[in-house]
């Protein structure tokens, strides 16, 4: 799950890693407040969306006084602020941060992420701290470092010595950054991170580090060791198809594809949504529904793949293990009928009782096409959605 910048220095802060003084800022009077309690001369406002590259987008403004300050915040709050991560839809500003000024001697790259391949955490570090790091792998990869570090051994000095001569940290700021690595990469796995990037990392003129921007992507699966994640969910950031889905207990997530995708198993909705896109259609979404597939489960899926106006037709792609197949196709039929489904659905169920299954979706009335396999399910509806 993605936190806003805010929630994220507040993590940083719960292990002691020195970040900027801030306050949070619902309009414009609260804004020129925050300058008066911060008294720092000269501060920024950042809005708060759960994307990155806010500046180019005119998401970070600078000020210099209260009222620079409150009129900056207004202007930003309501903003539709389009980044490159937020795709041209762009997110609705709500909150701003306001942080006190820093006096920036070097900016650097840092972040921490999963090295799936490996097994690995993966520490990510560049001298080129400010830029997309997109970029910079891009046009100059030899200035990007990845160490890869061993979950079972942890982060050791000779890991720490290796980013700081890549990074040019000078010999009496050792100790500092090797304090900072360490905080880092134990708050990273205490708190179940999937990645921690901060950009920039900054050097100030007192020689302090500090994280002058951080963005942090929790694991939702170790929730129930950390209670609070809750706590971070802000539903104005979340596609709101998904906030429903959630909310009844379906694994939704949606693309922008005119495919509807209803399949029980998170592996076989994703063989299920490659092979779509094989036969030259494109999924809408990803939904499992689980191995409880009745007519309540079946229909409420229905309702959210509904929703999504992009969904030009339905693929039902069910194994049958612990449920069967003639009790889902009972179900499917059940629920189409009940809301009144008028797309094609394409339904291809396989497992236990599926003859019976069959022969329920053949004798249903409703605008249904039976399919055989996979390949065949996906082949039928891409070329149903594709006229």
């Amino acid at each position: 799950m993605d936190i806003h910048e805010y929630q994220a220095k507040e993590l940083l802060d719960k292990y002691d890693i020195k970040i900027l003084r801030s306050i949070l800022c619902h309009n414009g009077e609260e804004a020129y407040k925050a300058y008066q309690a911060l008294s720092s001369g000269v501060v920024a406002v950042k809005a708060q969306i759960h994307a990155g590259g806010r500046g180019k987008g005119g998401g970070v403004k600078i000020a210099k006084s209260a009222d620079e300050t409150q009129s900056a915040a207004e202007k930003m709050l309501g903003m539709n602020l389009i980044t490159a991560q937020t795709g041209k839809e762009g997110k609705t500003v709500r909150k701003v941060l306001v942080e006190e000024g820093a006096n920036i001697k070097k900016e650097f790259y840092l972040s921490l992420t999963i090295d799936r391949k490996t097994a690995s955490v993966a520490f990510v570090i560049s001298a080129e701290g400010g830029t997309e790091i997109e970029e910079v792998s891009r046009k100059n990869p030899e200035k990007i470092l990845t160490v890869l570090i061993n979950p079972s051994h942890g982060l050791e000095p000779f890991h720490i010595l290796r980013m700081g001569l890549f990074l040019g940290i000078e010999k009496n700021l050792h100790g500092d950054f090797s304090e900072l690595a360490n905080l880092l990469y134990y708050a990273f796995i205490k708190e179940d991170m999937s990645m921690l990037e901060i950009n920039p990392l900054v050097l100030t003129d007192a020689n302090i580090f500090i994280p002058l921007d951080a963005k942090i992507i929790l694991d939702d699966n170790a929730s129930f060791r950390h209670p609070y994640f809750n706590d971070f969910i802000d539903e104005d950031e979340e596609e709101p198809l998904e906030v429903k889905a959630k909310s009844v207990g379906l694994n939704y997530i949606k693309l922008d594809g005119n495919v509807g995708c209803m399949v029980n198993g998170a592996g076989l909705a994703m063989a299920t949504m490659d092979t779509i896109k094989e036969f030259g259609a494109s999924p809408a979404n990803f939904l499992d529904v689980g191995g409880t597939a009745d007519s309540k489960r079946v229909e409420t899926a229905f309702n959210i793949l509904l929703s999504d106006k992009n969904v030009m037709g339905i693929f039902i792609n069910i194994f049958g293990g612990i449920v069967k197949c003639d009790m889902v196709a009972e179900g499917v039929v059940a629920a189409a009928k009940n809301i009144g489904l008028k797309l094609p659905v394409v339904v291809r169920l396989e497992g236990t009782n599926a003859d019976a299954a069959a022969e329920i979706i053949e004798n249903s009335g409703m605008n249904f096409v039976s399919a055989e396999s996979l390949a065949d399910g996906a082949k039928k509806i891409s070329a149903i959605v594709n006229g």
